[in-house]
């Protein structure tokens, strides 16, 4: 009897921890999503007063993404390796901490080297996405990961869709106040960590020791790529991350050129993304679960986001905003099935102790993408036109559906 008193009791107490993880894990991804997106509808307007033309515009927002995405190509690998060696919770805690101060600095400007810098100190703890999906992966059973994780997209999306129209909107109080606005959330979040967030990672489960190559971002890429059954399912989500990291890097400027848009609507238009997160997650996901295995999602999703980039390409062309605004919703449903059905198929392929590493690892090569796609994107988008960096989308995402379709024998 007392034995099973005993057992009863650690049961307990382990399905109270797990469940304020999962509180503190679903808050802290709607925190982010929040002051991340809160300051997308402002950026083009903050670089205006440091450079002399639109065209010269465009190229800095864009390289404000890619320097941002340098900083966590860099860090995830070692923010991983370092959440499996002393655990989530202090590396969650001092990464917001670190967002939060990138905020303010940004926020603060004076100078062009200041936004870089703000965004270089945002992109050194941004790799904590790995780390919050590595979290997630500890207090989650492993037949029930791509659920818990399309809850995660849900409520990222929630976040998502708050952030750009309560930036819009504070905007009106000036360019900088949705950046101090992104930093006071965050330290929120963090302030939120310190008196509720349990530790994920036993230390049974923990890496004994860390080495360089476990800190060396190219090394990870090496070795998840020579993973087998991971290498078609990262490339293809490399040719995805590619063109979505330009698209978000032009996306404001786009409207500005092509449509004379203010921050506020710009805002409403980055809020779609955050709803349609919303809908797909809590009514169309769960169907599709029922009947589809993670790759099959994960190529609906796909070919959605490319009938989303042929509207946005369509609405440049003929300057007419419906269509991008139809292209928004259809793109964003396809972004918001193929995130979770991506990390369920990654978090499965490996045990607890390598969940930071795989994230890692996996953040490290979306970092990669969004470093280039915003580089590619803005040149392309000076020099081509305006729908250029939507025809790349829909080029490089069918080549993508190919070589996932060809490696269905991923893990499930």
């Amino acid at each position: 009897m007392f034995k099973f008193r005993l057992h009863h009791h650690k049961q307990s107490t382990e399905q109270t921890a797990n469940h304020k993880a999962l509180i503190f894990g679903l808050m802290s991804v709607f925190l982010c999503g929040i002051g991340f997106s809160i300051i997308t509808p402002v950026v083009p307007f903050l670089v205006q007063p440091y450079v002399s033309n639109p065209r010269e515009q465009a190229v800095v927002v864009t390289l404000l993404t890619s320097v941002y995405a340098v900083c966590v190509l860099f860090a995830a690998p070692g923010l991983g390796a370092l959440s499996d060696r002393y655990g989530r919770r202090p590396l969650l805690l001092i990464c917001l901490l670190g967002s939060s101060i990138g905020y303010f600095i940004f926020g603060m400007g004076g100078a062009l080297w200041i936004l870089f810098a703000g965004r270089i100190i945002e992109g050194i703890t941004g790799g904590s996405i790995s780390t919050i999906f590595a979290y997630f992966a500890d207090i989650t059973p492993k037949e029930r990961r791509t659920k818990y994780f399309g809850w995660v997209s849900a409520v990222a999306g929630a976040g998502a869709a708050i952030g750009p129209a309560l930036g819009g909107l504070i905007a009106r109080f000036g360019y900088s106040a949705p950046m101090y606005f992104g930093a006071a959330i965050t330290l929120m979040n963090v302030i939120f960590g310190i008196l509720y967030m349990p530790e994920s990672l036993h230390k049974d489960n923990r890496l004994k020791k860390i080495t360089f190559v476990r800190l060396n971002p190219f090394t990870q890429l090496v070795n998840i790529l020579s993973m087998k059954g991971l290498n078609r399912l990262l490339v293809s989500a490399f040719l995805i991350w590619l063109p979505n990291g330009s698209l978000q890097a032009v996306f404001s400027q786009f409207t500005i050129d092509t449509f004379h848009w203010a921050p506020a609507i710009i805002g409403l238009m980055f809020s779609i993304m955050g709803v349609q997160d919303m809908i797909s997650q809590g009514l169309i996901m769960p169907k599709l679960l029922l009947k589809l295995k993670d790759p099959q999602i994960a190529i609906l999703g796909m070919a959605s986001e490319i009938t989303g980039y042929s509207l946005i390409a369509a609405s440049a062309l003929l300057s007419f905003y419906p269509l991008l605004i139809a292209g928004m919703f259809i793109f964003g449903f396809g972004d918001s099935i193929f995130g979770p059905s991506f990390n369920g198929m990654v978090s499965k392929s490996v045990e607890a102790g390598e969940q930071g590493r795989i994230q890692g690892g996996s953040q490290a090569i979306q970092s990669l993408a969004r470093i280039i796609g915003p580089v590619i994107g803005g040149q392309i988008y000076v020099y081509l036109g305006h729908a250029a960096p939507a025809f790349m989308g829909m080029i490089l995402i069918a080549a993508a559906i190919s070589i996932l379709h060809k490696g269905a024998h991923i893990n499930t």
